[in-house]
Parts: structure tokens; C-alpha cells; sequence
């Protein structure tokens, strides 16, 4: 079953194409990541699909539903972290939980929910005495009230510490393990690699490329980088290895020769390559692209690797 599909969705402002004939389709159970640069289009899309603003051309389906016409069914079985969420200052922690749940006619409590969140000593401090990483995570407790089929998260990690951020992640695999769905946006790229199972990438309003993140990895040019530990290294190697295809870069250190590949193609004959040689292999690692490599290939047109090898 899907959870989110949407159709050619278009929205525009005047000249301004915001989101552009977006196309996606995201399954039950499935942690989906939408990353893309600030302005892409990211919260654009997440407003459309909870009808906070309408689309200009195109559909929306969530959990079946049309979010024009059974917003209130949405918002039942939903669970959302919007853009730029703010708190009301002179309200506790505990009234914020206590609202939503009212409004949910959920069964859950507000010492449960913050405690999952880490804000059980704060549970009845006014919110606008909370740091913003606080009031990040006050917003992840709202959405997690009913036990939302959904969660979808508008850049949970802005503000949060590595605790905060760890925090958040782990609340993403519980909630994914209990069977609801999650989609968040997200320009903070090492959390993302963490707890997606797919990826899609937009930018300037424009679905670029999507898939798993090995996917993503074999779509673009990215370098990764191959580590070996010889017993000795035999003349003339390095010129061999530079020689291959896919092969960017040689470099020898000792008895540690290090080669620096563009495309996964271009492993195995690396490492066919040192095995026929008359060597014994200590150590073999491989360093593969991160998240971030695939991220600036896709969204630049070109590679750029900061990786020192």
C-alpha cells in the first residue's frame, strides 16, 4: 500500500515554479528521505500534501486520502513536524501535549510522550523558556500522539545537538518498527544516511534522482577509495593500477598503497590487480562515498570529493 503518492504536483508563485510535475510514490513501513538544498521545494511539498497551501496543477493522495477533501482524516492519522514550528511561549510543555491530544482524542500522556523526547524535566516549564533543540524535540513529541499511521517531519534535526539528533533517529526507528510509515525532508545529510531505506533529491523544485542510497551512489561519478596493506610493495604497481580504467588517483606510503576509483566498476579490477601480483594483502578497506559526495554529484552536475586519502 502507498502512504504518499502524488501526480505532475505543480506549484507556482507568479513566475516562480516552487515544486515542479513532482512525481513520487512512497510505500507502508518505508523511512523516506527527502533531501535537497534550502528553497528546493521540500516544505513546498510537504504543505501541499497536508493542504496547508494548494497545488497549482497536479495530486495528492495520503493514506488513500485526498488532503482537499478528508483533511480532517489526515490530520487524525498524520503525524507532522512542520516547517519552522514554533511553540506558544507561556504554555508548558505538558498543555502543548495536552491540546493535541485532546484534538486526536488520543489515549496517550504528556509524561510519556516528552519522555521520549528527553524533555521530562522540563514537562512543566513554559516552552518559550525551552532552547531551540528543545523546542525541536517538543514538536517531534506532538507528532507522535494517536500513533500516527504517518509521521512525516519537516528537517527534524535543525537545532538538535548529537544527542538531540540521536534521539530523534532512534524515535524514527521505534516508530518504523511499530509499522507506521516515515517521510522527512532534511538538509543535515550524515542523519539522513543513517535511517532511510529511499532517497530522493530535489532541487530547484525538480525530482533529480531517488533511490536507495547504493543507488544513488552508482548513478553519479562518486569516488571511492580502496586501502591496502602489503607485505611489501612490488615495482612498478603504481603505474599498472593508474593504467585501468576508473582509476583517479595512486598513492604509496610504506608498505600502504591507497587507490582512488570513480564508479564501483572500477574496484574489482583494482583488486584483481594486486591479488595476481606476487604480494601477500595485510589489510583491504574500502571508503566509500558518502552521502554528502552523492548529494553535490547529483545536485551539481559534477564530483567533488573532499575525501584525503
Amino acid at each position: 500500500m502507498t502512504v504518499i503518492t502524488t501526480t505532475d504536483l505543480t506549484k507556482q508563485y507568479r513566475s516562480e515554479t516552487a515544486v515542479n510535475g513532482l512525481d513520487l510514490e512512497i510505500q507502508d513501513g518505508e523511512v523516506y528521505g527527502f533531501l535537497g538544498p534550502n528553497g528546493a521545494g521540500k516544505s513546498t511539498t510537504i504543505s501541499m500534501l497536508m493542504d496547508y497551501v494548494r497545488p497549482t496543477a497536479g495530486t495528492a493522495r495520503i493514506l488513500g486520502c485526498d488532503p482537499r477533501d478528508d483533511v480532517v482524516e489526515i490530520h487524525q492519522r498524520v503525524g507532522i513536524l512542520p516547517d519552522r514550528f514554533s511553540v506558544y511561549e507561556r504554555l508548558t510543555g505538558r498543555r502543548h501535549l495536552n491540546y493535541v491530544i485532546d484534538s486526536k482524542n488520543a489515549s496517550d500522556t504528556p509524561e510519556e510522550l516528552l519522555a521520549r523526547v528527553g524533555l521530562s524535566d522540563a514537562i512543566d516549564r513554559q516552552a518559550g523558556t525551552y532552547s531551540n533543540g528543545m523546542q525541536q524535540r517538543l514538536g517531534v513529541a506532538m507528532a507522535l500522539v494517536g500513533s500516527p499511521d504517518l509521521l512525516i517531519l519537516d528537517e527534524p534535526f535543525t537545532g538538535l545537538d548529537p544527542h538531540g539528533a540521536r534521539t530523534i533517529r532512534n524515535i524514527v526507528y521505534e516508530e518504523n518498527d511499530r509499522g507506521a510509515a516515515v517521510f522527512f525532508s532534511s538538509h543535515v545529510l550524515g542523519q539522513v544516511e543513517l535511517v532511510c531505506d529511499r532517497i530522493g533529491i530535489l532541487d530547484d523544485g525538480n525530482l533529480i534522482a531517488e533511490g536507495r542510497i547504493d543507488d544513488l551512489r552508482e548513478q553519479v561519478a562518486v569516488e571511492s577509495s580502496l586501502r591496502f596493506m602489503l607485505d611489501h610493495v612490488p615495482s612498478g604497481l603504481d603505474e599498472t593500477l593508474r593504467a585501468q580504467d576508473g582509476v583517479v588517483k595512486v598513492t604509496e606510503d610504506g608498505n600502504q598503497v591507497v587507490v582512488v576509483t570513480r564508479g564501483s566498476n572500477a574496484r574489482w579490477p583494482v583488486i584483481q590487480t594486486i591479488e595476481n601480483t606476487a604480494v601477500s594483502v595485510v589489510s583491504f578497506t574500502i571508503h566509500e562515498p558518502s552521502i554528502e559526495d552523492v548529494f553535490i554529484a547529483h545536485t551539481t552536475g559534477r564530483v567533488e570529493s573532499e575525501r584525503s586519502v
